[in-house]
C-alpha cells in the first residue's frame, strides 16, 4: 500500500496579520516527486517554515509520515525532519564532507570521531549514485553541485522521508540539472519524496510526477506528468513575458549591431577562467552561460578590480582597463536587494552611492542631489524618497538599484543572473529595466548559471565550459538550442516563418 509522505489539509497561516497560505491543501506521497510551480513567491517562505517547524496555525491540519504533528487547536513548534536545499547553504564550512554528513547530524553521540570510519561510511552512499566526492574535502573547497549532493546525502543519512528543493536552477547549470535528477529518481525509487519547487513549467515536466500551481499562498491547479497541458492554460500566467519576448523579437529582426566595441576581454586568464576572449557592442545584450558552474566567481573578482588577471587584457571602449576598481564597468550581483542597499543610508544616499566620480563634490553639498530627485520623482515617484530602505517594497527596491547604475552611466553593465528567485511581475519588471540600459546604448552581459529568462532578452549567447570559449549564437539561431528554456518555442516559430 502507497504511503503518504505529507498532507497539508485546509491550512490558513497568518505572519504578523497578513494571512501567508489560506485554504492551502496539499498531498504528497512516499516515492513522488511533487512539483510546485509559484506564480508569485506569496506564501513560500511562510509555506517552507511550516515544513520545517510546527507553528501555531489559523486553520488547518498537518501531517507528516502518516501522523498528526500540528493542528489549528494547538502548535507545539517542534521540527519536522525535512530537509530544505535552497541556494544558501546549509553546510558548515570549516568541516569535511564526512563531518557535515554523519557528526553534525542529529542523534550523533560519539566524543570520539575516527576519519577512517567516516570515510569508510560514506563510500558506499557515493557509489551509489555514483559520485566522486572527497570525504574529507572542507566544504568551501566544493562546487555549487558537489555541495548541493553533500546536502542531499546529509538528508538520507538522517533518514528525513521528505527533501524541499527550492529553485534549485538558479544555481545548477543544464548539465548539472541532468545529473541531479538522474539522482532524485534513484532516492525516488527508493521511497523518498521530494517538493521541487521552480519558476517555469518546462524544469518541473521534465522530473515531476505531478505539478501543482500555486498563487497568492493558494493551490489553484494540479498537472499530471501524462497530462498534456493547454498551451493557452499556461499562458494565462506568462502572458506578460510572452508578449514582450515576442515585440522584442520582431523590434531587433533585421536591426544590426553597432560596430564599436563597448567592452573587449582578450585571453583572459584567472583561476577558473582560462583564455576565455568575448566581446560586446554598446547597447547590445550578450548571455554568458556558465555550463560547469565555475568561473563566474574569479571573473566578477577581475571585472570589479578586486584581483588582477594573470594573462590577457581588458579594454572599455579604446582605452584599457587598469585592472582597478573603474566606474566604466557597473556590476549588479545576484539577488540585489540583498547585497547592494544599504539600510544606515536614505534613499538618495543610496541613489548617489556612485556618482561620486562624475560630481566630485556629490557629498559635500546638497544641490546635486536635490536635482536628481527633481529630476527622477516623477519616474520613481516622489513618495520613495522619504521612505527608509526597509519600508520600501520589493519592485521600488530594485527600481533603486536599477537607477543608481543608470545615473552612474557605465559603458557595460554585468548582472549576476538578474531573474533569480524573483516573481513574474518581477522578472518582467527587471526585463524592462535592462531595455533602460540598452535603450541608452550601455552594454548589457548577462552571467548566467541556467539559461532560464536571460535568452528572452539577448542579442548573443555564449556557452563557456571550463572557463573556455565552446559555442556562440545569434539571436537567429536560439531556436536550434537543445535545452528546455521558456518562451524558446518563440524563436523556433520565427524560424519557421
Amino acid at each position: 500500500m502507497r504511503e503518504e509522505t505529507l498532507r497539508m489539509e485546509r491550512v490558513t497561516y497568518q505572519e504578523q496579520g497578513v494571512t501567508q497560505l489560506e485554504n492551502f491543501s496539499m498531498s504528497i506521497w512516499a516515492g513522488e516527486i511533487m512539483g510546485l510551480m509559484p506564480v508569485n513567491r506569496h506564501g513560500i517562505s511562510a509555506l517552507i517554515k511550516l515544513l520545517r517547524q510546527n507553528l501555531p496555525l489559523h486553520y488547518g491540519y498537518v501531517y507528516y509520515h502518516e501522523k498528526q504533528v500540528n493542528h489549528w487547536r494547538y502548535s507545539d513548534s517542534s521540527m519536522n525532519r525535512i530537509s530544505v536545499i535552497q541556494n544558501k547553504s546549509c553546510l558548515a564550512e570549516g568541516l569535511t564532507v564526512a563531518d557535515n554528513i554523519f557528526v553534525l547530524r542529529p542523534g550523533f553521540r560519539k566524543r570520539l570521531m575516527q576519519p577512517k570510519i567516516l570515510r569508510q561510511q560514506l563510500l558506499p552512499f557515493l557509489e551509489d549514485i555514483e559520485m566522486d566526492i572527497d570525504a574529507d574535502a572542507c566544504i568551501e573547497e566544493l562546487s555549487p553541485f558537489e555541495r548541493f549532493v553533500v546536502e542531499l546525502l546529509k538528508a538520507v543519512v538522517a533518514g528525513n522521508y521528505l527533501v524541499v528543493l527550492d529553485d534549485i536552477s538558479s544555481f545548477l547549470s543544464d548539465m548539472e540539472l541532468q545529473k541531479l535528477h538522474r539522482i532524485l529518481r534513484h532516492y525516488a525509487d527508493k521511497g523518498m519524496a521530494f517538493l521541487y519547487i521552480a519558476p517555469h513549467y518546462e524544469e518541473v515536466k521534465q522530473i515531476c510526477d505531478r505539478t501543482a500551481v500555486m498563487k497568492d499562498g493558494q493551490i489553484i491547479k494540479y498537472f499530471l506528468l501524462s497530462e498534456h497541458v493547454p498551451d493557452t492554460y499556461m499562458y494565462r500566467w506568462s502572458e506578460g513575458f510572452d508578449r514582450r519576448v515576442s515585440e522584442q523579437i520582431a523590434k531587433k529582426a533585421g536591426k544590426p549591431l553597432k560596430q564599436e566595441t563597448a567592452f573587449l576581454a582578450e585571453d583572459l586568464c584567472f583561476g577558473e577562467v582560462k583564455h576565455l576572449s568575448f566581446s560586446v557592442a554598446p547597447g547590445e545584450c550578450l548571455v554568458l552561460q556558465d555550463l560547469d558552474n565555475r568561473f563566474l566567481p574569479d571573473l566578477l573578482m577581475v571585472l570589479s578590480g578586486e584581483k588582477k588577471a594573470e594573462q590577457g587584457h581588458i579594454r572599455i571602449g579604446d582605452v584599457e582597463f587598469r585592472q582597478k576598481p573603474d566606474r566604466r564597468i557597473a556590476i549588479i550581483q545576484e539577488v540585489p536587494v540583498q547585497t547592494m542597499l544599504f539600510s544606515n543610508l536614505s534613499y538618495l544616499d543610496n541613489l548617489c552611492f556612485t556618482l561620486d566620480h562624475r560630481f566630485h563634490d556629490v557629498w559635500l553639498t546638497n544641490k546635486i542631489k536635490k536635482s536628481l530627485r527633481q529630476e527622477y520623482a516623477e519616474l520613481l515617484g516622489e513618495e520613495v524618497f522619504d521612505l527608509r530602505v526597509e519600508e520600501l517594497s520589493h519592485k521600488q527596491k530594485y527600481d533603486l538599484i536599477y537607477m543608481r547604475i543608470l545615473v552612474q552611466n557605465p559603458k557595460v553593465v554585468f548582472c549576476v543572473q538578474p531573474f533569480k528567485r524573483a516573481e513574474v511581475s518581477i522578472r518582467i519588471h527587471v526585463w524592462e529595466l535592462l531595455e533602460r540600459f540598452l535603450d541608452k546604448g550601455i552594454a548589457v552581459v548577462i552571467l548566467a548559471v541556467n539559461l532560464a529568462d536571460s535568452l528572452a532578452l539577448a542579442d548573443r549567447l555564449i556557452r563557456v565550459g571550463k572557463g573556455r570559449k565552446r559555442e556562440e549564437y545569434g539571436r537567429n539561431e536560439f531556436g536550434n538550442l537543445q535545452v528546455e528554456a521558456p518562451w524558446l518555442y518563440l524563436y523556433q516559430e520565427k524560424e519557421e516563418e
